[in-house]
């Protein structure tokens, strides 16, 4: 089978699940980020190698895990723990001695805010939800962002196959086009108002308009950065553990990016 239909089979076999783990949220949707922050995490760490880095593999793992957990169990204040965990990233390379503390702190540091901070707002866009009182309307808005992502990134593909004639980042990702990237954009704005009117009736137009916006730029921008991050590793994937698809991190991305600021729309301006 070639490249393609490897990932068609993984996505038809995977989605289900993933959407009903959404539907579902308590403890198997966390499970799940959780497994989507760690792996992500060891996948960065294993990335930078290339740079002559030595992120605090164990510890970062650890530290991630803890901040989502934090996100669902709320066990400790979020300022806190961000504290504890920086002074004990900085405790611990005091005696590792493996190549540039510098490096390996701001590595461990950047994966740690990246993959594990971004990551714990999908638990608090999932579980506090406060647009409204039914617990389920948490993980039909979660439901509606995959979708809408999913639909983003087959819009900026085929259409940027199709009629790409504009480079977006060569530096970073040479086969994306602006003509991609707009119809990306395009379609998720479409994509949440259809979703409005299927699944989301519980939040405004307005606000259906906004998270278009945001997940299809910020979705975007999302892959991109991960993009400048490997090319930068000199690694085509973060790993190879999805078939078809390459690694975790390669997956979440745009999700993982684009949360974040969702979690910051829904709780402070909505």
């Amino acid at each position: 089978m070639n490249n393609r239909t490897i990932r068609i089979l993984v996505a038809v076999s995977t989605i289900p699940i993933l959407l009903g783990l959404s539907f579902w949220g308590g403890i198997p949707f966390l499970l799940f980020i959780l497994l989507i922050g760690t792996v992500s995490f060891y996948e960065f760490s294993e990335m930078v190698k290339n740079k002559s880095t030595n992120v605090n593999k164990s510890l970062g793992i650890l530290a991630v895990a803890l901040l989502i957990a934090n996100a669902y169990f709320q066990f400790m204040g979020f300022q806190l723990l961000v504290l504890l965990e920086i002074i004990v990233i900085f405790l611990v390379e005091l005696f590792r001695n493996k190549g540039s503390a510098i490096q390996n702190v701001g590595s461990t540091l950047l994966g740690l805010f990246y993959i594990g901070l971004f990551s714990s707002t999908i638990i608090l866009i999932r579980e506090n939800y406060s647009g409204s009182l039914h617990y389920n309307d948490g993980g039909l808005l979660i439901i509606s962002i995959f979708i809408t992502l999913w639909v983003t990134d087959s819009a900026a593909y085929f259409l940027g196959t199709a009629f790409g004639k504009h480079k977006l980042f060569p530096r970073v990702s040479p086969n994306k086009s602006w003509e991609g990237a707009v119809a990306g954009f395009i379609f998720a704005i479409i994509t949440m108002v259809v979703l409005n009117a299927v699944l989301l009736s519980f939040i405004s137009l307005a606000d259906a308009l906004v998270m278009g916006v945001i997940i299809g730029l910020f979705g975007q921008i999302g892959d991109l950065i991960e993009s400048l991050l490997k090319r930068d590793a000199g690694v085509k994937d973060s790993s190879n553990i999805i078939p078809g698809h390459g690694g975790v991190l390669d997956r979440f991305d745009s999700l993982i990016f684009s949360s974040p600021l969702i979690f910051l729309y829904v709780q402070y301006i909505m």
